[in-house]
């Protein structure tokens, strides 16, 4: 069955109340999941250790590895 993901990145108000505008029709059920982000956001250190990976393709370093 296929299902549709939706992400919405909101600031609670002052009221803690939020309200969103999704696209099923009414009366569809739905479930909501409410993760609170955490306050240091990491996209920085995570993209530097996702494009560093080529480093350990190396396969001058292998080969002496292999003999070592």
């Amino acid at each position: 069955m296929l299902q549709t993901a939706l992400k919405f990145d909101l600031k609670v108000p002052p009221e803690g109340r939020i309200e969103l505008r999704v696209p099923f029709p009414s009366g569809s059920h739905v479930t909501v999941f409410v993760v609170e982000e955490p306050a240091e956001r990491f996209d920085d250190l995570l993209a530097a250790a996702e494009s560093s990976l080529d480093f350990w393709d190396n396969p001058l370093d292998d080969e002496d590895w292999n003999h070592a």
